[in-house]
């Protein structure tokens, strides 16, 4: 089997962790190799994802660095025999590999934390919204209709048999920005209120009156598998999405969502009868935009 041309970002995750592995244990590439009969170039292949690593030869090398994690280990095991196929797999081509590796991360999680400043998360639009962005001819969009399909297809998560825990912090501004005007913006924000009745979606928005976490923030997602430690944070750039999987790296985000949530209003709850809304809440909020479109 040829070496990879195209690395997934599951693919160089376990390369990754098997590098950090051995660093761990003290042991350099040979050392390593030696060990369990491998040698040391195809070692070094699998540490920078280029090639594949048999089960059995992923077990021995987590022994050999004497990692007794046995969830992490069969977390491991799970990257190294899954296939990479599934829905997204129809748009290789049109579909930046970015694109398509957190489609697949997506799938696999258990639970994602989204920030959003400007937009309304991917996975909330409704498909109008996504159109008048894809739409906007400064921003440079391209194969807009393959990638009006991709990201209606993500939504699908939301729905399925085991959907993963999704909790988002809108910033207010999003909900500003007049993408198609007011009524494609009116349907926007009623969906919001839709998808929070969903048991498993908490949705809330962070008002221009709170403090400057949001703006520190930037927009992000922070991707969480059955393994935690297999967490992946994913940052919008303009040049492309960044994947950061550092443990450092991880917890940083993890708090600063943790100050989004508590700086942020009460999340939407339509279950609530309507004197329970004393208080300024992100319900509250949207019906007042909703009110001004």
């Amino acid at each position: 089997m040829g070496l990879r041309t195209t690395i997934s970002e599951r693919q160089r995750r376990l390369g990754l962790e098997l590098k950090q592995l051995r660093e761990q244990a003290g042991l350099n590439s040979g050392q390593a190799a030696e060990r369990i009969g491998m040698g040391r170039a195809q070692l070094s292949q699998i540490e920078t994802a280029k090639t594949t690593i048999l089960t059995e030869r992923l077990r021995e090398l987590c022994h050999a660095y004497g990692c007794t994690d046995r969830t992490y280990v069969e977390a491991l095991v799970a990257l190294s025999e899954a296939t990479g196929k599934g829905w997204w797999t129809a748009y290789k081509g049109p579909m930046e590999p970015g694109a398509l590796s957190l489609a697949e991360l997506e799938a696999s999680a258990v639970a994602l934390r989204v920030h959003q400043s400007l937009f309304v998360p991917g996975l909330f639009q409704t498909a109008a919204y996504t159109q008048a962005i894809f739409n906007s001819p400064k921003l440079g969009f391209e194969n807009i209709e393959e990638a009006m399909k991709f990201r209606m297809e993500r939504q699908h998560i939301l729905t399925c048999k085991n959907p993963p825990i999704v909790h988002a912090v809108i910033h207010e501004a999003a909900l500003h920005m007049r993408f198609g005007g007011p009524q494609i913006m009116r349907e926007q924000m009623l969906r919001l209120i839709e998808l929070a009745r969903l048991p498993h979606v908490t949705i809330q928005i962070y008002p221009f009156s709170a403090q400057a976490h949001a703006a520190l923030s930037g927009n992000f997602v922070h991707i969480i598998p059955s393994a935690s430690q297999l967490s992946t944070v994913v940052l919008e750039q303009p040049t492309g999405a960044r994947y950061l999987s550092e443990q450092v790296q991880l917890q940083k985000y993890s708090e600063m969502f943790d100050r989004l949530v508590e700086n942020a209003l009460t999340p939407i709850d339509v279950s609530l009868a309507p004197e329970a809304h004393s208080v300024k809440d992100s319900l509250a909020l949207i019906q007042h935009l909703l009110y001004t479109l």
